[in-house]
């Protein structure tokens, strides 16, 4: 029997467009995204001499329903403000929802709700409704795309632990790592941290990232650190 291909919603991204998609500005802390959820009406075409005395039924037009999500409420963060604007402009703008598997659903939308609760002992958090009109888009997936290089954090010396920074990169990938000693490959350093060793002094580090998703992968490089010194 094959494996599932089941995964959960972590990773999952809410973009929004006033400007038809050429440009895309992410709301921040989302999470419990619905998207929209198309119904169709039923129009009654029962008649006269419909048979058996029974009720006839035809298909109508499709309704695309609302998309939702629940977000922490950040009061005068980029995302409220944002949110407030385009509620208050009452413009329509395009909404891109994308799943950890990267593929993307696109679709335009008017802001009909935002309902932030404030409560005395919880997090504070924001309802976000939008009121879809007309189909939605479904793009296939993509392969992961970097669009900040990965970075590397502490002292590059004998015993101190370096740590990398993957990057920023679309598509919500999964990452592995390579160390490297003046740009060859470390064996067996393949996590996220690496502590330099007597063999390394002299030479700089760097760390390879590769982020996969379903539609491939990609690498990206860090710069170098300064070459480590001893202990």
């Amino acid at each position: 029997m094959p494996e599932t291909l089941a995964s959960i919603g972590y990773g999952s991204f809410f973009h929004v467009s006033q400007d038809d998609g050429a440009t895309w500005i992410e709301l921040a802390e989302v999470f419990d995204i619905t998207p929209p959820s198309d119904t169709v009406d039923v129009v009654d075409a029962t008649h006269m001499q419909s048979p058996n005395r029974t009720r006839e039924f035809i298909s109508g037009l499709s309704d695309p329903g609302e998309a939702s999500f629940e977000m922490n409420f950040v009061p005068g963060s980029a995302s409220d403000a944002k949110i407030r604007e385009i509620r208050t402009s009452g413009a329509r703008v395009k909404c891109r929802i994308t799943f950890p598997n990267s593929v993307a659903w696109i679709f335009s939308g008017l802001v009909t709700g935002y309902e932030p609760a404030v409560p005395t002992d919880d997090k504070m958090t924001a309802t976000v409704t939008f009121k879809v009109t007309g189909s939605y888009v479904s793009t296939p997936a993509a392969a992961p795309v970097n669009s900040v290089l990965p970075a590397i954090s502490g002292v590059a010396q004998v015993g101190q632990v370096l740590t990398a920074f993957p990057g920023v990169w679309s598509a919500a990938p999964s990452f592995a790592y390579q160390w490297k000693k003046g740009g060859v490959n470390i064996a067996g350093a393949v996590n996220p941290t690496y502590t330099p060793v007597g063999g390394d002094v002299g030479a700089a580090i760097t760390v390879a990232v590769t982020a996969t998703n379903t539609a491939g992968s990609a690498t990206a490089t860090s710069a170098a650190t300064p070459n480590v010194i001893a202990a």
